[in-house]
């Protein structure tokens, strides 16, 4: 018997979601910085084993902010639950450890729908490895245990792979039956062109403070593969929704957008396997994160 199925990973923000999705498939698939908020898309990553196929749906971080983007961010969160075949929870275990109020209060958005989807529910407690004494994590395995009546509860480290194959088994136990969809070397449903405008996003984080990042967004202009030459040439347009902050991103003598073009160069070109020239522009678009038309030009909702 062959098994297939779509596993949504839900979850607040900043919960570990993409990297637990990262650890499974053994490469990055979805960026990740310190930050909360920084995955946008629903993405998909695709592990297969001989007797099985998951698609892994990393989604938005479940939250309160308002604004029409976060409501797109919510909206294929949710949508990602709907098509799945199950839930996997993830909470920040560390968190809610040492700041027992942000539990009632990060979970709250979540347990209704999750309950309401009728999917089975397996939760895992992340970053449990940054805890020194174990039974600081009981008070948030025994609340998760409350909300979810049932749900079997893995203590795990996403980052590290601590607890993550036990976390598989279970969810292995929970795929249907069916044969796999997708070819064997196939690991990701998103297109290259995506995967190059996220890790662009994903060196944004590390060298803009602040909100910055938040009010940025990155869409490949041009993509003309040269395979004579072994090269891609990639013209990506960064837009900012304020005029000041132009010039944060480009910094002094173009420092900070060069060091952004340089690190995600290297690693558009590991991906791709060919050598890469990338060139960068920042443009200032303002209101963009409320233009529902620019918005799905991104990918953003569903």
């Amino acid at each position: 018997m062959h098994k297939f199925g779509m596993v949504a990973l839900i979850g607040p923000p900043n919960a570990g979601k993409s990297t637990l999705m990262n650890q499974y498939l053994g490469q990055k698939i979805a960026i990740v910085s310190p930050r909360p908020q920084t995955t946008r898309n629903r993405i998909s990553g695709i592990l297969t084993t001989d007797d099985a196929q998951v698609v892994f749906l990393d989604t938005p971080g479940i939250h309160r902010l308002r604004g029409r983007m976060n409501r797109f961010l919510l909206e294929s969160a949710w949508n990602a639950m709907a098509t799945a075949d199950m839930v996997v929870v993830m909470l920040d275990g560390a968190l809610y450890a040492s700041k027992p109020h942000l539990l009632e209060k990060e979970i709250a958005p979540l347990v209704k729908p999750v309950d309401q989807a009728g999917r089975p529910v397996i939760v895992a407690i992340n970053k449990a490895d940054r805890l020194k004494e174990k039974a600081q994590l009981l008070p948030v395995l025994e609340r998760a245990a409350e909300l979810w009546p049932g749900a079997e509860i893995f203590p795990i480290s996403a980052l590290k792979g601590k607890g993550t194959d036990a976390l598989l088994s279970k969810i292995m136990e929970h795929v249907p039956d069916g044969p796999p969809m997708y070819p064997e070397d196939q690991i990701s449903t998103v297109p290259l062109r995506f995967m190059a405008s996220e890790i662009i996003r994903e060196k944004l984080f590390y060298h803009l403070r602040q909100e910055l990042p938040y009010s940025t967004a990155v869409e490949i202009e041009a993509w003309e593969e040269q395979p004579e030459e072994d090269r891609t040439i990639i013209n990506a347009v960064i837009y900012t929704s304020q005029k000041n902050h132009k010039g944060m991103i480009i910094g002094k003598q173009g420092e900070t957008l060069k060091s952004v073009g340089t690190q995600a160069r290297k690693e558009i070109a590991e991906l791709l396997g060919t050598r890469v020239h990338l060139e960068l522009w920042v443009k200032v678009r303002s209101g963009w994160t409320e233009d529902p038309g620019f918005l799905r030009a991104l990918g953003l909702g569903d």
